[in-house]
């Protein structure tokens, strides 16, 4: 593990760090949904963020990782600020909103909470379009020092994080993420994704750490060209599958509709 650590320290030294407060801040989340009996839809207000510190860290150690193989020609230093600075202010923002007991996201109560909220949209969107652009980078290069299989995973993996994270418009535009009823109501365990309706988290979050889990099974596992796009396309029809399963209004794993269980946040 220090190996790695001391690897990417070296690859982006300022997403590293970036990743590592991330982590930090999710710890100390935990520790105040220990000790906060504040809610927010049922469910403890520090759940939230500490879910959303322990995802930046993830992603923005991936592309540390990733966009050191794009250098000398790749413009790091712009990447590094815009992902710094525009998700450490989504992070700001929804721990302010925990302590306060309020919603961050879907949240336009005031214009002041709307005005918040677009920002919000606007700040992924960019995040989003410039880890495109890097997508776009690694599909025009040629990788000789990588093998071929782990080139193609991470292609696979950012174009689905890129589709799957887009897929934020559908909640945005419609202030909820469930389908077939209200947002709060018996969810899974850790993720909340809820057990009585459709949810669009979950494809979500599954396309999303295609940037993840995509590399990872190709370089350590799998080690073949085929089977990666192989296992790349399984993996984004199970993400599309689960996104029309949502839409349909059916969820992931069903429960009676009588039970009770935790509150979606």
């Amino acid at each position: 593990m220090n190996i790695f650590l001391d690897s990417l320290r070296l690859r982006n030294e300022p997403l590293f760090f970036f990743g590592l407060v991330c982590l930090v801040l999710s710890v100390v989340f935990l520790l105040l949904a220990q000790f906060s009996n504040g809610q927010v839809m049922g469910i403890n207000a520090w759940i939230k963020p500490t879910k959303f510190a322990v995802s930046l860290a993830i992603y923005a150690w991936t592309m540390a990782w990733f966009c050191h193989d794009l250098a000398p020609s790749f413009a790091i230093k712009p990447f590094n600020y815009t992902v710094i600075s525009l998700l450490g202010f989504e992070l700001v923002y929804i721990a302010w909103q925990a302590g306060r007991g309020q919603l961050s996201h879907f949240n336009v109560s005031s214009p002041a909470y709307a005005g918040l909220f677009a920002l919000m949209g606007i700040a992924i969107t960019i995040v989003v379009f410039y880890t495109a652009y890097v997508g776009i980078l690694f599909f025009s290069r040629d990788f000789p020092a990588l093998p071929d299989y782990y080139v193609w995973s991470i292609r696979i993996g950012i174009a689905l994080f890129v589709i799957f994270s887009l897929e934020g418009f559908a909640m945005g535009g419609r202030l909820a993420h469930t389908i077939g009823g209200a947002d709060g109501g018996p969810g899974l365990p850790l993720v909340n994704w809820s057990t009585r309706y459709g949810d669009l988290r979950v494809a979500h979050f599954i396309g999303m750490h295609a940037l993840q889990v995509l590399p990872l099974l190709s370089f350590y596992l799998l080690k073949d060209l085929r089977m990666t796009v192989f296992v790349g396309v399984l993996y984004g029809v199970l993400a599309g599958f689960t996104l029309v399963q949502a839409l349909g209004g059916k969820p992931v794993f069903a429960t009676s509709r009588s039970d009770t269980g935790i509150r979606p946040y």
